[in-house]
This record gives C-alpha cells, structure tokens and sequence, in this order.
C-alpha cells in the first residue's frame, strides 16, 4: 500500500486553477519530488499535503487515512507531517539541542535527551548541541532544521526547496548527505523544487509538473530517457529536437543517419511506429552524438562550454540543424573548426512532428 496517495487533487484561488487533477502515489521509505519551473504549483501541492491548504476537489490520503477531501480536512497540527522550509526556520534565541528538542516536548526528559543524541549523531552534528543557529554554517542549519523535523518521527516528511540558499557544490553534497539520514529513520519523504540536478540526486521518483498538472511521474531513469511528451523532454536534461521520417516499426532516419530500436520512446511512439513515410520529431541528447575523427559526418563547432572533464560542443549540421555533444576536454576545438560525428543511441525518442 502507498504511504502517500493523492487522487485527483483541485485547488484553486478563487476562480484562478493553481492545481488540476493531479495524482501520485508513493511507497513507505521512497522518497519523491515535485520538480517544475516557478508557477507550477508544486509548492501549493506540498501547502495541501501539510494541511495548510484546502483541497477542493480530490483526496490525500496518508496510511489509508483521508486527510484532505472537499468534504473532511484532518488541522495540519494532527497529520504527523514533518516538514523542513526553505529558510530553516529554526528558532534563534534556542540552542542546537533545543531546537531539536522543540517537538518532543511532552516526551520524559531522557528520552528527549536520547533522541536528540541520536539525531546528532545521524546528521553529522555530534558535539554541536550546545551552539546557537547564528554559530553555525548554512549546511549545518540546514541539517539541525532537518533533525528537528525527523525527531517526533513523522510518518512523512515534506522538503520545500531544502537546499536553495546553498551554494551549488553544497547543494548537490548535502543532498546525497539528507538521502542517507532519510534512508537511515526509514523516512517517507517529498520535496519540491526547480532544480533538477537536485531532484536526480536525492529522489526514487519524480514527478514533472506543468500548469498545475503532473506531466510524468517517474524514476530520474525514465524521465531522461523515455518522456512521455515534449515538455518533459524539453525540461529535463538537454537535447536538441531534429526532424525525421519513418522507415520501418522500428527505424527512424534523420539526418545524421538511421536510428534503430526495438521499442521507440516518447508519447506518440505506439502510433508512430506503425505509419512509414510519417515525419516525425527525434530527440537527441548530448550523450547520443559521439565526437569521432574518424567519421565522414563533420560538423561546424558553433559553441563549447568547458565543465571539466567534457567540452559542451554545439555543432550545426550540413543543413544548419543544430546539435549538442558532450566531448572528453582533451578534444579541444576551436569555434568554426569542423569534426567529425556519429550517433551511439540507445533511446529513440520520438514525438509528432511539428508543423
């Protein structure tokens, strides 16, 4: 059974649809996202499942139980939500220990001690019990707001943007660190954010959402690789939409050659594949177009970002169509050189083409 179950969820302010239909399920110990661009609704989702929001129409149900629906909506005080803010929200004027602590109140003393020990311990802080917020970095307030929201044991935890007053490197750091504290508590968790990179490294899966609605709701896995429609393919990850047309089921020829699987991805695939001659869209991902001396396929280097180990290589086509290509950095190009290309595809991703 799913620990977190939303069905067909509506909320709206006033006339003004925020969230439309949306639904998703999540298993007991997963962890989930909501990633989307800013005005989706992912926040507003996180507002209804905490219970600061009123669903109207739909139900969110926790452990089988019915928190939110048009006609019962359980006080967000009374759900056993844990959740974690965007700015931490801890309390300034109380110790590391006592901010801890704030949601064990009521619980003996020597269990609240012990608990908040332990918590320490979990996130890293161990001997910091003493110190106030203001004495501590982003990243360890970040994992003091994260012990305090664990410590009453919720039965799901709910992350809005956790990491986005952090620095890049911190973020994708402290990410992996918050999985495996998660993964440590046996934690249910979802949090919502517009960074992807985040979203890949820290959830099991994913859900892409776009004008209030749920357009994929998938592992990091199938979400690059296997899209269902054009937004998902256009907002995650980077790739470029080429024209093709349809040879055989299984065949698609574009310009740079003849792609070829057993079972084409993408929304319209099914249909797609049975109609030869049709023309279509194909995506190609920067990993599909391989740099290669050898190849009699040249292309012109438009553009190259540096990232370390790879150069991002735009390249334009005989036909001036334009492809991305992730290069190791030893191959250093000059803008306006030519070199030579071929396609290493795995995933055909195809879509309707676009008149």
């Amino acid at each position: 059974m799913a620990l977190l179950e939303l069905q067909d969820v509506n909320y709206a302010y006033g006339a003004q649809k925020v969230v439309e239909e949306l639904s998703l399920r999540l298993a007991p110990g997963a962890i989930g996202c909501l990633l989307g661009p800013s005005g989706c609704g992912k926040t507003t989702v996180l507002r209804c499942i905490a219970g600061f929001e009123t669903v109207s129409g739909g139900t969110i149900r926790v452990a089988g139980e019915v928190l939110s629906s048009p006609a019962s909506h359980v006080p967000a005080e009374q759900r056993r939500i844990g959740m974690v803010f965007q700015d931490y929200a801890l309390f300034p004027h109380l110790t590391v220990a006592a901010n801890i602590a704030f949601g064990l109140r009521g619980s003996p003393a020597a269990a609240r001690q012990a608990r908040v020990l332990a918590l320490l311990e979990t996130v890293g802080l161990a001997g910091e019990d003493t110190k106030f917020p203001h004495e501590l970095s982003g990243g360890q307030q970040q994992r003091v707001a994260l012990a305090r929201a664990l410590a009453p044991r919720p039965r799901l935890l709910l992350l809005d943007e956790p990491f986005s007053n952090l620095d890049v490197e911190l973020r994708e750091r402290l990410a992996l660190e918050v999985r495996s504290i998660l993964a440590a508590e046996g934690t249910t968790a979802i949090l919502v954010t517009h960074d992807q990179h985040e979203a890949f490294t820290i959830a099991d899966e994913i859900g892409i959402m776009h004008e209030g609605r749920i357009q994929q709701w998938d592992t990091p896995y199938n979400l690059y690789h296997q899209p269902v429609n054009r937004f998902v393919a256009d907002f995650v990850g980077q790739g470029v939409f080429l024209p093709g047309e349809v040879i055989s089921a299984s065949r698609i020829e574009i310009e740079l050659g003849i792609l070829s699987s057993e079972m084409l991805a993408g929304g319209d695939a099914d249909a797609i594949a049975r109609k030869v001659g049709k023309r279509v869209t194909v995506l190609l991902r920067p990993d599909d177009v391989v740099h290669d001396d050898a190849s009699p396929l040249q292309a012109e280097v438009l553009a190259k970002a540096f990232r370390g180990a790879q150069f991002l290589y735009t390249l334009r086509l005989a036909s001036g169509a334009q492809v991305l290509s992730l290069v190791p950095s030893h191959h250093n190009h000059a803008i306006g050189e030519r070199i030579g290309l071929r396609l290493d595809v795995d995933h055909v991703v195809v879509f309707r083409a676009e008149h």
